[in-house]
């Protein structure tokens, strides 16, 4: 079973915790990663672009001059596509970009990009991590004891104080265990868990 150093917030060795295997020391399968990044982007995506065509622009009903004699190419409409204020042709439309990944295989692709993380040694874990007060300073002076620039901080529930304190720090990003994702996961350089949300994804991705 692979281990992990456990620290205080002052870089103090506090201990040692067991990991599992499972989560955190799996074969890290790449193609799996890229599928679940790649369907987590596509449906953020909303899919409400759209244009007008010929039909939906408002006017022309009405031929704009007699088919014969007039010496010119006929035409039906004025709000045809190559008449300014007409239709779009070919245009956008709203559409879906949703994709799916079934259960299974999307608790697999977490469980290789964290033992991808834990096999770069790009995990951190703390004992605890609060702050008495919002402190925006404070947290700052946490991560660079670490060392930490473009820091994933998941923890293992409502912690207002150290959400605000993170709030406004460039490149960090504060997440509980439960809303812990494949693309934030990837997105950052280090991640830092408290022990608690150690044990929690522990308990959502062993299954």
């Amino acid at each position: 079973m692979a281990t992990i150093d456990v620290y205080d917030v002052k870089k103090n060795k506090v201990g040692e915790m067991d990991l599992s295997d499972v989560v955190f020391n799996a074969d890290v399968k790449e193609y799996l990663i890229h599928e679940a990044v790649k369907i987590q982007l596509a449906n953020r995506r909303a899919g409400t672009v759209a244009v007008k065509n010929r039909s939906a622009v408002s006017g022309g009903g009405k031929k704009p001059f007699r088919q014969k004699g007039t010496g010119q190419a006929r035409q039906g409409c004025i709000r045809a596509p190559h008449y300014p204020g007409g239709g779009v042709a070919f245009g956008p439309q709203p559409k879906t970009y949703n994709l799916s990944m079934n259960k299974k295989a999307r608790r697999a692709a977490l469980r290789s990009a964290l033992s991808l993380m834990f096999k770069e040694n790009k995990l951190t874990v703390l004992d605890v991590l609060k702050i008495d007060q919002i402190s925006t300073k404070s947290f700052v002076g946490v991560l660079n004891g670490f060392d930490l620039q473009k820091t994933l901080v998941v923890i293992e529930g409502p912690n207002p104080n150290l959400e605000l304190s993170a709030r406004n720090i460039k490149d960090v990003k504060v997440l509980k265990s439960e809303s812990l994702n494949i693309f934030d996961i990837m997105k950052y350089q280090s991640i830092i868990f408290t022990q608690d949300a150690v044990r929690k994804v522990e308990g959502a991705l062993q299954s």
